[in-house]
């Protein structure tokens, strides 16, 4: 079953999760628990950025799906508009492009349009409050991920969030001004963040969906709807200017508009949660920066939404020849549309800070106590010892999700399973000497560690290893007396060959055992023999049969020559 709770926009498959932890590695915000080696998604720190679900090599991490909400609202007596995000040019390229809005218009869609038309305000919105406030930190809001990702992890940065409401929001409340509050909007784009932003208290009734580019797809192919069967169409709203360049990493100070738009050099565009971390960082450091972070590297043309296959490279080239291609609108922007919105510090609740003490407990519990070993190496998902430490005490990881620790204690317990082995153990390397060997064979053949490094023959007979050695036998299991140390032992003897070594495993017998051995194996020789002696007296058997046969043939055919001549001298 899926492991989520309601309203959850991404969740695991705990059937498909293998202790990869690479969902973890990616996450930006560590927002994965584990639990038993499974995965699973804490939603009060989750941003749904996406990052999980194009890395899960097991296709465990899934988004929630609205394609059923979507047909729910079809099937509905109030109009349905779509509100495809300009990026649709890069997931369906070419003469794609206009046949995808006839395959929109036969899923039953009344009206189409580009989400682009809600960046025109958001994008204007915010170019004025930064040119009114120059001189503050401002930090644009057209990445629900990033907003996300302030308000839970940045908590301190919030203010410095523009009270603007998304791309998508400003759009669906055009949609409504333009044809009617009971118009009902799906959102089709490249971001899985968008599900829970059209969630928020104060988006309540606005996008009533929202799919990914994947989930339309999976639509279509499940009408079996073929964009090649499909007429071509056009959008039923323009949206103005460069609206269209907003998915774009850096479009935004372009849509804002072409003459008094701000400059790079005014508005910084980051991707990346590594590029938005650090301009964060920066901001929080008392620059008075204008920022537009972008979670998706490269921006929104690299969403999780987006099919798995396809060149970033490519899709802005898709996009930018749409975007040249196509004319643009100018129709002024609606007054009645509003475009504010409200952001806040959201925080999770449990977060803690632990002591060093407690710290260092947890670190020594996988020996790492010493600063020396912690290697620091990410094999668990984090980027240091002392941070998964505390995500352990966090309850978030477990001690277990440390790979050197967990080869050291395979070792370990390696180790002690052949040094308490009751039967005597030895290694040796391809020239026969003594590499290793465990109490119990140093018991049984009177010897210590002086010995290692010297062949074998020094103790015993080194025939059976020289057979296994020279692959004449891939393995041999003998019973060998050893006279010289008053011992029977079964010996097992094979070959390591990626170690190129050659062990052999020790059972000794006692007098009993060997006389029921020595028993058995008389049995088995008189079965053998006997057996052997049958064969031969059923040959011998046949063979006499056969004689005897050709003997009567024969005698027959010498009375019927003899009756023959008798009867030829009567008749003369």
């Amino acid at each position: 079953m899926p492991d989520h709770s309601a309203g959850q926009t991404v969740y695991t498959l705990a059937a498909r999760c293998r202790d990869c932890y690479r969902c973890l590695k990616v996450c930006p915000v560590k927002a994965i628990r584990m639990t038993d080696g499974q995965a699973h998604i804490d939603e009060s720190k989750c941003i749904q950025c996406g990052a999980c679900l194009s890395q899960c090599p097991q296709g465990a991490i899934i988004l929630r799906g609205d394609v059923a909400a979507a047909e729910t609202l079809l099937d509905g007596s109030s109009p349905v508009a779509a509100s495809v995000d300009p990026a649709f040019a890069a997931e369906f390229s070419g003469w794609q492009k206009k046949r995808l809005l006839g395959a929109l218009r036969k899923l039953g869609f009344k009206h189409i349009a580009e989400t682009a038309a809600g960046a025109a305000y958001a994008a204007r919105t915010s170019y004025d409050i930064m040119q009114n406030g120059r001189g503050s930190a401002h930090i644009c809001t057209a990445c629900p991920a990033a907003v996300n990702f302030i308000e839970r992890h940045r908590p301190d940065l919030a203010e410095n969030l523009l009270p603007v409401a998304s791309p998508m929001i400003m759009h669906a409340r055009h949609i409504r001004a333009l044809l009617g509050a009971e118009t009902k909007v799906v959102y089709i784009g490249p971001c899985s963040a968008r599900k829970a932003e059209a969630q928020r208290p104060a988006n309540a009734g606005l996008v009533d969906a929202v799919l990914t580019f994947r989930e339309l797809r999976v639509w279509l192919g499940k009408r079996k709807i073929d964009l090649a069967n499909c007429e071509e169409s056009d959008f039923d709203d323009t949206p103005n200017g460069n609206a269209r360049l907003i998915p774009l990493a850096g479009g935004l100070p372009d849509t804002s508009g072409p003459a008094d738009g701000l400059s790079p050099l005014e508005l910084l565009t980051v991707t990346g949660p590594h590029g938005v971390k650090k301009a964060l960082d920066a901001v929080k450091d008392g620059m008075a920066l204008n920022l537009n972070p972008l979670f998706c590297t490269d921006g929104c043309l690299n969403g999780p939404g987006m099919s798995a296959s396809g060149n970033v490279f490519k899709r802005r080239a898709e996009m930018k020849a749409y975007i040249a291609e196509t004319p643009v609108g100018k129709n002024e922007l609606r007054q009645d549309v509003e475009t504010s919105a409200e952001y806040s510090a959201r925080a999770p609740q449990d977060e803690r800070i632990f002591s060093e003490e407690e710290i260092t407990r947890v670190l020594a519990l996988t020996g790492k106590a010493d600063v020396q070993q912690q290697l620091n190496c990410g094999a668990c998902g984090y980027d240091s010892c002392r941070k998964k430490a505390i995500a352990v005490l966090s309850g978030m990881a477990e001690p277990e999700m440390c790979i050197p620790y967990m080869r050291r204690l395979a070792e370990q317990r390696s180790d002690l399973v052949i040094e308490n082995n009751p039967n005597g153990i030895v290694v040796l390397n391809s020239s026969l000497e003594i590499k290793s060997m465990n109490p119990a064979f140093r018991a049984l053949f009177q010897c210590t560690d002086e010995i290692i490094g010297r062949p074998l023959s020094y103790l015993m007979d080194a025939e059976p290893f020289e057979k296994v050695l020279t692959e004449t036998q891939s393995s041999l299991t003998v019973t060998a007396n050893h006279p010289r140390y008053g011992i029977i032992c079964r010996q097992i003897i094979y070959p390591l060959k990626d170690e190129k070594s050659i062990v052999g495993v020790f059972m000794p017998m006692d007098s009993g055992e060997h006389a029921k051995l020595h028993i058995q194996k008389l049995k088995d020789q008189t079965v053998a023999q006997a057996r052997e002696m049958l064969e031969y007296q059923v040959a011998m058997a046949q063979k006499i049969a056969r004689y005897l046969g050709e003997s009567t043939a024969k005698t027959e055919e010498l009375a019927k020559k003899l009756s023959q001549l008798n009867a030829d001298a009567d008749e003369n």
